[in-house]
């Protein structure tokens, strides 16, 4: 069937201007400004007050922290201090629990305007060992294209790290089920709705063999490699006293340093570092709302990407964001963009394409993150309807200046998956009542 998304009020995609033709899951040809489709279509969506974006893509997050947002444990607090308290609460999330946190943080992307998403997920306790296989079953059921990150932690208080020994697992654990996940659920063909990556939460929260052990199975299996990286001043300063090197050495010598691997935070790095990761593609996920909550400082996103690393948005943790919605996101990134390079050095066309293309880079993903024919038909149509955008001249300026937060329609792959700003298939009522019963659990 071939469908015509016709005559949008505006649109991200150059050439586009009288819309664009979707077949099958692909588009399959843009029709310029005052033109029509070249060959006959089945159908036409009528989107003249629509203002249609590439569907954005997050490339960090962390779904089971939906069900710690606002938590008295960590209000208000310091990162690792944070970090302490949350994770003795984490420790007890269950199967069920994991599963309803990742459907609602899966619908509240989607209606923000996200179509891919990339989930860190670092946390097997007992009983949630399967923590993968539940992520992967949630995003099929619901449509949206994910990189399902398998996270780990290998080093607990008894080996002077801080996280809880019931929620780390020894080397041969992570390396094993790393491999089995990759075995079962990676599909590096364009197209795919589910790729694997490999995650060690940090270079310093696993023995080196998982570093470098991970690097050597993404090789084999064609898959992208995820960490935190220098989020804080203190983890450069305990990687020198522990190791006599820097975070960005340890990667380096685990042989992360490549186009395979992107990283979140990357706020602490010396211009030597800028420069090497840059000539080595390494991309870096910018979590501007978790990086302002804890006064983190501001990624250098200019001189990454003008040293050649690709830039990605993302949500960071819904526990320390306190949101899942990647249209916020873009602001906050635009916002905090401007403290650091002022007001003219960083624009709403700059973040909307780290928001698509750049974290599509980030992603290892060339077949999503832009409106282009051959690429999938991955689109978020947004209304100006609100009083929001009352007087906006730039419709496209004003989705990120004005606040624009939930899409009016979501396409993934050619299916529309939100439709009048609800999500398609799912009792949102009975989701949040569901998901709220699991957040009082762990109060």
């Amino acid at each position: 069937m071939r469908l015509w998304i016709k005559d949008p009020l505006a649109i991200l995609g150059e050439g586009a201007e009288c819309g664009l033709v979707i077949e099958g899951t692909r588009i399959v040809e843009l029709v310029a400004r005052g033109g029509t489709p070249s060959a006959p279509v089945d159908a036409t969506f009528d989107a003249s007050r629509h203002v249609v974006l590439p569907g954005l893509i997050n490339t960090h997050h962390h779904f089971y922290q939906t069900l710690t947002r606002a938590h008295p444990a960590g209000l208000n607090t310091e990162l690792l201090p944070w970090l302490v308290a949350l994770e003795r609460v984490w420790a007890k999330i269950k199967p069920a629990q994991l599963r309803v946190a990742t459907r609602l943080a899966l619908v509240e992307l989607m209606l923000s305007g996200c179509t891919t998403a990339a989930d860190h997920h670092n946390l097997f306790p007992r009983a949630l060992e399967n923590a993968i296989d539940i992520e992967v079953e949630e995003a099929r059921k619901l449509g949206l294209r994910m990189t399902v990150t398998r996270g780990s932690m290998g080093l607990s208080e008894k080996d002077g790290g801080l996280q809880p020994d019931s929620i780390v697992q020894d080397s041969d654990t992570i390396l094993s089920d790393s491999e089995r996940v990759l075995k079962l659920f990676h599909d590096p063909k364009p197209g795919a709705q589910i790729r694997i990556a490999l995650a060690p939460c940090s270079p310093l929260a696993v023995p080196r063999r998982v570093l470098a052990e991970s690097a050597q199975l993404a090789e084999r299996y064609d898959c992208r490699l995820h960490t935190h990286l220098c989020q804080s001043p203190d983890e450069d300063v305990y990687a020198q006293a522990t190791f006599g090197m820097r975070c960005v050495d340890l990667l380096e010598e685990a042989g992360w340093i490549g186009p395979r691997t992107w990283v979140a935070h990357g706020i602490h790095f010396n211009a030597e570092e800028i420069g090497r990761l840059g000539r080595a593609g390494v991309g870096i996920c910018h979590c501007a709302a978790s990086d302002m909550t804890f006064a983190m400082g501001i990624c250098p996103t200019r001189e990454l990407e003008a040293a050649g690393a690709p830039i990605g948005l993302g949500v960071d943790g819904s526990a320390s964001n306190d949101s899942s919605n990647m249209m916020e996101a873009v602001r906050h990134s635009l916002m905090l963009g401007r403290l650091r390079y002022g007001p003219s050095a960083l624009t709403h066309l700059d973040v909307l394409r780290w928001a698509t293309e750049g974290s599509a880079r980030c992603l290892g993903r060339d077949d999503i993150g832009r409106i282009a024919v051959g690429l999938e038909a991955d689109l978020a149509l947004f209304t100006l309807d609100e009083p929001r955008f009352s007087g906006a001249h730039d419709p496209i300026a004003a989705l990120v200046l004005c606040g624009a937060h939930r899409a009016d329609r979501v396409m993934i792959a050619g299916q529309w998956r939100v439709v009048d700003g609800a999500p398609v298939g799912v009792d949102l009522a009975a989701l949040m009542a569901e998901h709220k019963a699991a957040a009082r659990a762990l109060a």
